[in-house]
């Protein structure tokens, strides 16, 4: 083919949004969205956004009205499971001054309405309650009528359809073996002394897991928390998730005040009050595709968690999906390139980053996992001698444990 110049974009989360927002103002070629819901998706927390991540929200247009949403303090406290201070850092200050751009924590629901009012200021076609029934090459069926388009691309997350179906049918999502709890409290609820101390993020070891709490607004008008920890997966499997959740849901109160019980002084106190003046708790069990699988067939190229979904303990989903969009957008500038052409490149460059990423949350999860007294220990030890000595010889001027977050998509060659 010598140009692309339609493209049917299935799922209407951030990575569709962004990706039909990039291809319609940078390469001219005309997007329609399809989604499933039939309307903008409230489901998720608050998501985390590193700079590599807002770096490109600000080539895409959208960085302002996104910090006027969401928090800015990149600053992590870790506090011990007796509710001392471990340590202290800033998560993205030396890639800060290295790119302009710190950490963001936004609601996921004001990401994506932030997204989709800048689709229909573009004037592109969003499509809700329209179910994908299939894919033939760039034929796309749906329950309302089928559609043409140069290029399919797979936005619709971890469960794709797009994947399931047409990509990669034999490649299916995994449990991590991790599972989260959270919930979003409005800080009207919560004592002032606990809101006062509610800069930056923190987080608390525990035998059980890790417990972490961050503003997610920009006037920290709402506290958002989890609690993520080892569970094992039920004897039924996926279908037996159901009944976990509704027995995590129905005592969680009691569980978390439990294993918090131990924590002392100001945090100590903050972490049972939010606890106790949560109504509302969702609980989600992780899961992720394995490292592998295919990207592409034919006319459709998957994107963001519908080819690479990892585990969120890294804070890059979102992240990666925008360099997707980005990556797939310069390889675009070229119309006369075959789409073969373009895929190949995109599986080229993105597989090494990706797979990067993938292991550093794998990595970071593992801090979630069950452990004795000694083992907690050990873990809090270790973190604490860590960023001592990180901050008393200066080690963040060299970009220690930072440098995946400076990096630019839009440097990469081909």
């Amino acid at each position: 083919m010598s140009e692309q110049r339609k493209a049917i974009v299935i799922g209407g989360g951030p990575a569709g949004l962004a990706t039909a927002l990039r291809l319609h103002k940078h390469n001219n070629i005309t997007c329609v969205i399809y989604e499933l819901r039939d309307q903008p998706s409230t489901l998720g927390g608050a998501v985390g956004i590193m700079p590599n991540g807002l770096r490109l929200f600000h080539r895409l247009g959208v960085y302002d009205e996104l910090c006027a949403r969401g928090y800015g303090g990149g600053m992590l406290t870790l506090h011990s499971a007796a509710g001392g201070v471990v340590g202290a850092e800033d998560l993205v200050g030396w890639a800060r001054s290295e790119t302009g751009f710190g950490y963001l924590r936004i609601k996921r629901v004001d990401l994506v309405d932030v997204l989709l009012e800048a689709v229909r200021r573009e004037g592109i076609e969003v499509r809700f309650g329209v179910k994908v029934t299939g894919v033939e090459d760039g034929l796309v069926h749906t329950d309302s009528g089928d559609e043409r388009a140069d290029l399919v691309l797979g936005c619709d997350g971890i469960h794709s359809f797009v994947r399931k179906t047409v990509v990669d049918p034999g490649f299916v999502s995994e449990y991590s073996g991790i599972a989260g709890s959270f919930s979003i409290v409005p800080a009207s609820r919560l004592p002032a002394r606990s809101v006062n101390l509610m800069h930056g993020l923190h987080a608390m070891t525990t035998q059980e897991g890790m417990f972490m709490v961050n503003p997610c607004t920009a006037n920290k008008d709402e506290v958002m928390w989890g609690f993520s920890r080892e569970v094992e997966l039920p004897g039924s499997g996926r279908d037996g998730w159901e009944e976990t959740r509704k027995a995590e849901v129905e005592g969680f109160r009691d569980y978390l005040l439990g294993v918090l019980q131990t924590a002392t002084g100001e945090w100590g106190s903050v972490v049972r009050d939010l606890v106790q003046n949560t109504s509302v708790i969702k609980f989600y069990p992780v899961y992720r595709l394995p490292l592998g699988g295919r990207w592409y067939k034919d006319r459709c190229l998957l994107l963001g968690d519908a080819a690479h979904a990892m585990s969120p303990h890294a804070g890059q989903g979102v992240s990666m999906a925008l360099e997707d969009t980005f990556l797939l957008s310069r390889l675009l500038e070229d119309p006369t390139r075959p789409l073969p052409e373009v895929f190949a490149k995109f599986d080229e460059i993105r597989r090494p980053r990706v797979n990067e990423i993938y292991l550093q949350a794998a990595k970071n999860a593992s801090a979630r996992k069950k452990t004795g007294p000694w083992g907690l220990w050990m873990r809090e030890t270790a973190l604490g001698m860590y960023m001592r000595v990180s901050c008393a010889l200066g080690l963040g001027k060299w970009g220690l444990g930072q440098k995946h977050l400076v990096y630019d998509i839009d440097e990469a060659r081909f």
